[in-house]
């Protein structure tokens, strides 16, 4: 199975614990919630980059999340549209944000439909021999990240899928305050700073 058959098989399965977060339409908060110079919309396009480089550098992207300095790339294979590779970094536990673990995921990004996949795994011999091994204290995940909308008017999607036996909601809350956030995902905002040049300040 591929990256995407993967996710949506967990998707679908009843015992699994799965978290869609509301699709964020970018351009709105942004008009909304921040004073924005030099004055900036995303495209599609552009939300889509971001998506790339976050993918490639999640310690950057998510500096709320991921430990500093703990992400690795393993070389990426380009066929198509696609492009594959596996990173390992140290991130916050879902449901115990003061501690972290050692998380490994394969990543897919389908360039073409602007999708990416993370399909967490609990090992992995990177090509200079090391052997990693996922950290303890949650179930393995996947994740997509994905564009939707209009292309002047993209959306930020984000499904997460828990490895359990059988729903567990105090895991699904542990998400409920990303899915209330009035502002834009850390991600979004460092891509605004750090790529695009932006200065922000929320309202």
């Amino acid at each position: 199975m591929n990256h995407e058959e993967i996710f949506e098989r967990a998707w679908a399965e009843p015992g699994t614990t799965s978290v869609e977060l509301p699709p964020v339409p970018v351009n709105d908060v942004l008009s909304e919630r921040y004073d924005v110079h030099p004055p900036f919309g995303y495209t599609g396009a552009r939300l889509w980059d971001m998506e790339v480089r976050k993918a490639a550098a999640p310690d950057v992207y998510i500096p709320t999340v991921v430990k500093s300095g703990s992400a690795e790339k393993f070389p990426s294979v380009r066929h198509g549209h696609f492009e594959d590779f596996t990173r390992v970094s140290g991130q916050r536990l879902w449901a115990d944000p003061s501690r972290f673990a050692t998380i490994i995921e394969h990543v897919r990004l389908d360039h073409g439909n602007r999708r990416a996949f993370f399909i967490g795994a609990e090992r992995f011999e990177a090509p200079d021999g090391r052997t990693f091994t996922a950290g303890a204290g949650q179930p393995l995940f996947h994740v997509e990240h994905s564009v939707g909308g209009p292309e002047d008017a993209p959306l930020n999607r984000w499904r997460i899928v828990h490895l359990t036996a059988e729903p567990d909601p105090s895991l699904a809350a542990a998400f409920d305050e990303l899915a209330n956030d009035r502002y834009l995902r850390v991600f979004i905002e460092v891509h605004l700073r750090r790529d695009l040049g932006r200065e922000l300040v929320r309202r």
